[in-house]
């Protein structure tokens, strides 16, 4: 197996658009090497903001991971850059999490953390990411992958499955549901729906579109052993063999929000609401609510639960909504809305 993975959202300014309620925005990491700050390393505290690395291969953090504006959806007016994944036989999965019944493993991946607050596990959630690739190092059609799952694989994208190897295909309980081409530079807006109490209600529907086109309801929501422990969403590639070829893969958008969906494509996951953005771009590393001194009498936008307030590369609003304070996550990387 081969793995890459990422994930989840930020809050949109749309008549249509739910609320973030965890942001995947790669916008506070400067480069790859910020990063390495996250390697798992034997304990699951050692996250960076979003993100924890926690299956890599002895490389240096820039070989398998690198951030660009290339990288990303065009569409995506609401990030600089993208992140590139690489698999190659030098990335391993870490043998101490290895099953028994899975075979050996070429892996690189990086996975939502456990230092999110939100509860990814009831109501109606939509997991939003943007995903494509280069026209080199050109994914195997012949070798499974599983892209972008929960632990339970109860839901996932699968490419080099049949009945068509070279088609990215929708998954419910390992059953095809949806197939998209998956050309070299297409970009395929995806939305996981989780429904009706969220997860106890055990419905997955699906959401999708190509480039800029807003995203629209392909296959309505179905029964599902949906589950999730808020922390098992993997947004990447799993390859089902060792010794394939060098793999890049692509990924912009990545957010969670409750329902309604956001349809429109780089929009979500923003942060910003009604008003003008502060020009701070890095938050001090105080854990009590604050806004940036200015001069302007002009309202400063406030940041949602769970927004994103500050951090490396940030411009959007540094002060949180009332009832919530700007705590440093992982400074300089991160700051996060956080409940007092």
């Amino acid at each position: 197996m081969a793995r890459a993975f990422l994930a989840l959202g930020l809050l949109v300014a749309s008549c249509n658009a739910g609320t973030t309620v965890w942001s995947g925005n790669f916008n506070s990491y400067p480069n790859a090497s910020a990063f390495d700050n996250c390697k798992y390393s034997g304990s699951w505290a050692d996250e960076v903001g979003e993100w924890q690395w926690y299956i890599h291969g002895a490389e240096n953090t820039s070989y398998y991971l690198a951030l660009d504006p290339s990288f990303k959806n065009p569409a995506d007016t609401n990030e600089t850059h993208g992140l590139r994944v690489r698999i190659d036989t030098t990335s391993t999965w870490n043998s101490q999490f290895e099953r028994t019944d899975d075979p050996v493993v070429d892996s690189t991946a990086v996975s939502v953390p456990e230092k999110t607050t939100a509860n990814l596990g009831t109501g109606n959630l939509l997991y939003h990411f943007s995903i494509s690739h280069p026209s080199t190092n050109l994914p195997d059609p012949t070798l499974e992958h599983q892209i972008c799952f929960f632990e339970s694989h109860f839901t996932e994208m699968k490419y080099g499955v049949s009945p068509n190897g070279s088609q990215l295909t929708w998954m419910v309980q390992s059953v095809p549901q949806y197939e998209f081409d998956f050309s070299p530079g297409t970009w395929i807006n995806i939305a996981y729906d989780i429904d009706a109490s969220r997860f106890s209600a055990s419905t997955v529907g699906l959401w999708a579109s190509t480039g800029s086109n807003p995203l629209v309801k392909v296959v309505q929501n179905m029964a599902a052993s949906t589950s999730t422990n808020s922390e098992d969403w993997h947004l990447g590639v799993l390859r089902l063999v060792n010794g394939g070829t060098p793999e890049d893969w692509y990924f912009s958008g990545v957010y969670i929000e409750t329902a309604p969906i956001t349809t429109s494509v780089g929009t979500g996951g923003g942060g910003t609401t009604s008003g003008t953005s502060t020009s701070s771009t890095t938050k001090s590393q105080s854990s009590t609510s604050s806004s940036s001194s200015s001069t302007s009498s002009a309202p400063q936008s406030t940041q949602t639960a769970y927004g994103q307030c500050g951090g490396t590369g940030y411009t959007g609003p540094t002060a949180c909504s009332s009832g919530w304070s700007c705590v440093a996550v992982s400074p300089p990387y991160y700051y996060q809305c956080l409940q007092q």
